[in-house]
Formats: C-alpha cells, sequence, structure tokens
C-alpha cells in the first residue's frame, strides 16, 4: 500500500515520500526497503542513521535526523499498531457452525457468527454478530457474547457470564470457574456457593490461561477497556475500573477494587478487600497490602512511592560498604582505647 493510505485518518505529519510503496513492518535495526519501523525507544536511536526503512514513525524531535521518509507523531506507538493492523496475518474466518458442534436447546446464534470444530454451546447461550470461537471452547448455558467479539482455541466460560462488544479472550482462559469460598467447621473445609456472575464489558481483552473467578454474592467485573494479559488470577467479586492495564502472572484477591486508568506490572500481588484508587500504577513484584488510593507510582512490599522505594534500594546497595567503615572505625577506637 502507499504510505498516504496507511495513514489515513492519524494525526501525523509526513516529511518525504507520502506515496513510497510500503509491503510490511519491520524493526528500525533489521528493516528493507518497502517495510515501515518506528522509533520510540531511545536506546535504538543508534540505528535511525543506518536504516534500510523505507519510512520510519517517530516524533518531531527524532525526525530531523531521519535520512528516510518520517511519520512524524506525538506518540509513534500507537501510529505503529494502527499500521501494522494492515499487515496482520491473523487466520480469517467464514461464518457458519461447523459440523462436529454441540448445540443445546434455545440457542441464539447470528447467522453471521463462526463457530469452529468441536466447540459446545449449553442451553440459552447466545452469540452476537460477527462473533468468532476457535476450536475446542465451551459456553456454559445462558452465556451472552456480544458481537464482534472473538474467543481463541479451547476457551470456558462458565453458566451465564455477560461478555461485552469487541472483546477478545485468548486461548486457555477460563471465565467464569467458582471463586475460593470455603467456610471452616470442625477441622473442614466446606464450599460456599459461588452465586454471582462475570462481567465483561465492551473493549475488554483477556490473555491465554487467565483466569476470572466468577462472584460469591454480587458479581465480578471487568469494565470496558481493561487489557489483561496471559496468566492472571482474578479472584471473586474483584472490580476494574475502565482502561486498566494488568501484565502477566498478577494475582486479585477477593473482593478488592482497582479504579481507572491503573496499571499494575507483572508479577504483582493484590490482597483481598483493598482499593486501588483511580491512575495508579503499581509496578512488577509489589505486594499490595493496603489501599493506594492516591495517584501515583508504587513499589516494593509493603508499597511506598516509588521515589522512596528507590532511595531505600540505593540505601540497602551500599549497607556492605557502611558496615565495613563501621567494623574499621571500631577497630579504630578499639585501638585506641588499649594505649
Amino acid at each position: 500500500m502507499k504510505l498516504s493510505e496507511l495513514i489515513q485518518g492519524l494525526e501525523v505529519t509526513i516529511q518525504g515520500d507520502a506515496n513510497c510503496i510500503i509491503k510490511g513492518v519491520s524493526t528500525i535495526q533489521e528493516a528493507e526497503p518497502n517495510r515501515i519501523a518506528f522509533l520510540m525507544n531511545p536506546a535504538y536511536r543508534k540505528f535511525l542513521a543506518t536504516t534500510k526503512a523505507s519510512a520510519v514513525i517517530l516524533t518531531e524531535a527524532e525526525a530531523k535526523n531521519c535520512p528516510v521518509t518520517a511519520v512524524i507523531t506525538s506518540n509513534p506507538y500507537y501510529v505503529y499498531a494502527k499500521i501494522a493492523a494492515y499487515f496482520d496475518n491473523h487466520p480469517k474466518t467464514l461464518a457458519g457452525i461447523h459440523p462436529t458442534v454441540v448445540i443445546g436447546k434455545d440457542c441464539k446464534v447470528s447467522p453471521t457468527a463462526s463457530v469452529g470444530p468441536h466447540c459446545v454451546l449449553g442451553d440459552g447461550v447466545t452469540l452476537g454478530d460477527h462473533v468468532v470461537l476457535g476450536a475446542g471452547c465451551v459456553i456454559g448455558e445462558y452465556t451472552e457474547i456480544g458481537d464482534q467479539t472473538r474467543l481463541d482455541a479451547n476457551v470456558t466460560l462458565y453458566h451465564r457470564i455477560k461478555v461485552g462488544k469487541r472483546v477478545l479472550i485468548l486461548s486457555g482462559a477460563v471465565i467464569g470457574s467458582d471463586g475460593f469460598g470455603l467456610a471452616k467447621s470442625k477441622g473442614s473445609w466446606h464450599r460456599v456457593p459461588q452465586l454471582g456472575t462475570v462481567i465483561l464489558e465492551d473493549d475488554v481483552e483477556v490473555g491465554a490461561n487467565t483466569t476470572i473467578d466468577r462472584g460469591a454474592i454480587d458479581n465480578t467485573v471487568i469494565s470496558k477497556g481493561v487489557k489483561l494479559d496471559n496468566q492472571i488470577q482474578i479472584g471473586h467479586n474483584v472490580y476494574i475500573g475502565e482502561n486498566t492495564a494488568i501484565a502477566g502472572c498478577v494475582g486479585i484477591a477477593g473482593s478488592s477494587t482497582i479504579g481507572k486508568n491503573c496499571m499494575m506490572g507483572g508479577g504483582s500481588g493484590m490482597a483481598g478487600h483493598v482499593t486501588l484508587g483511580d491512575n495508579v500504577v503499581v509496578t512488577g513484584m509489589t505486594g499490595v497490602t493496603k489501599s493506594l488510593l492516591e495517584p501515583g507510582v508504587y513499589s516494593g512490599f509493603p508499597p511506598v512511592p516509588n521515589a522512596e522505594w528507590r532511595k531505600t534500594q540505593a540505601r540497602i546497595s551500599r549497607l556492605k560498604q557502611l558496615t565495613d567503615r563501621i567494623k574499621a572505625l571500631e577497630a579504630i577506637l578499639e585501638g585506641e582505647k588499649n594505649i
């Protein structure tokens, strides 16, 4: 495609040949002619002068050093994502139901939906327009899936789950399994019925092998635009606010609340019944044991503001040096004492 076609609707400025032909995307250091690359991380600036790409997406500050056509924007990664979508090689699906599919009673399946091999639909399932179910998906009774939602292979949605429009759920995810509700009596654990459900609002993404527990009484709610990475555990009755992003291997205990526009780094964890306010960022491996209501970046276990945590880590790295100095001073004082 011509570069001018790829940038339609995007807030960019072209420096160079807007009609150059683009056949794909590439990294800035490995690019060949007729490829488009992007520069966002300063660590890759050294490759700009020698890149063979036909065009590079970058900021205005970087454009003055660009030897090829520059696509100038304040957000290079976003513009790259939009252009890369033209070259997405994800397999295309056709409407229809594979003959191996098992369908329960009173299901409502749009004629534009695509249901892959060996899927199972329980009674009363609803599939909206252009829904795609990959091979081996299991959809529980009375679950509703909104328009243009896609489930990759082997996704399991339990009964009475509500999924909005344009949701993406990757392979192996389990939505609506029982939460970890147990009551102890006479030395034994007894299961507490989990009577709520899970609601995934519009434009949510759920990563591979992520598990979202159904609510115990109220519902577990994943709000509009939330992005969940792979292998995340979300407990029962958790509420996650709009446009929050959570990286892989995060664990969120039951009845926690996460606000809008939050971010949680990989491997971090959150205790039950605590709250993150709007615009809170939790860095990787942080253990959230108390509510963090003020916007900001937090790190550590227990969490403190990131700047404070960095100072503490710097002090810890000097502990051996300080210990050696103290021992040396003690030796001097001991020697003076013995004179």
